[in-house]
């Protein structure tokens, strides 16, 4: 089933079971789109994003797989299209757990693992997808990225470093890719309600004076909330996006303006 908002077929959400993750799902479905939802490791969180779909009228596909993996990505993305015939869009937001470290702090290990894990697993699925789109008469990605770009924020360099890659690319993909109707943006996601930021203040990473020093680069003085970054993915891989590529959007509160 399809609607006017989105070409045939179904989004696939690399990381659907996260938490942005899955806001990101239930958006798309909202909006009128079926949904193939990945996970690594949280079967039975996938298992409720796809109900949660499903309840909304839409179809949802589950599928296990690390982006990290290339063999992984490629039956993951092969499984979803048998189960939707096409795929219209690829949002990627599947991520290494970031730990909060200098850049002259960060160990080897750490950068070898965000790299390997993040931004050669982007690559591998944009060889697992690129051309089945092609194939299929095009389609869109839609990176979701960091604010970080925006505005450097102390100690988060394994999370922004190896999206600045990956930025790299998407605009690579955007500007080659458009002869084939492909079509590549990103969602630059501020500090959000959800996920990573939600994981690392349990652990005790951001205490209050933290809060406080970050909530004085914002314009809005609050966090975001993982479905005002569904919307905007929503937004971009739409047909009211039809003449947009290589395109940022900041959900980030007016972070670094």
């Amino acid at each position: 089933m399809s609607n006017d908002l989105f070409p045939k077929g179904a989004v696939l959400v690399i990381g659907g079971s996260g938490g942005v993750g899955q806001a990101v799902c239930t958006e798309f479905a909202r909006a009128g789109s079926d949904v193939a939802i990945t996970y690594n490791k949280k079967r039975e969180v996938a298992e409720s994003v796809a109900e949660r779909v499903r309840a909304l009228g839409r179809e949802a596909s589950v599928h296990q797989m690390t982006i990290g993996d290339a063999s992984g990505v490629d039956a993951a993305v092969s499984a979803a299209a048998t189960a939707h015939g096409r795929l219209h869009t690829v949002v990627v937001g599947a991520g290494t757990l970031a730990t909060q470290v200098s850049v002259g702090d960060m160990s080897r290990e750490q950068w070898q693992t965000v790299v390997n894990q993040d931004l050669n697993g982007f690559y591998n699925v944009l060889q697992a997808t690129l051309s089945k789109l092609r194939a299929w008469g095009g389609g869109s990605y839609v990176h979701l990225g960091s604010a970080g770009h925006l505005r450097w924020p102390e100690g988060d360099v394994m999370s922004v470093a190896p999206k600045a890659a990956i930025e790299a690319l998407i605009t690579g993909i955007a500007r080659e890719e458009g002869k084939h109707l492909v079509r590549a943006n990103t969602v630059l996601l501020g500090v959000i309600e959800a996920g990573m930021f939600l994981e690392l203040t349990r652990q005790g990473v951001f205490d209050a004076q933290w809060v406080q020093e970050v909530q004085k680069s914002l314009a809005l003085k609050r966090w975001g909330k993982p479905e005002e970054v569904g919307q905007a993915a929503v937004f971009l891989a739409s047909n009211r996006a039809a003449y947009v590529t290589g395109q940022r959007i900041a959900v980030a509160g007016g972070y670094g303006i």
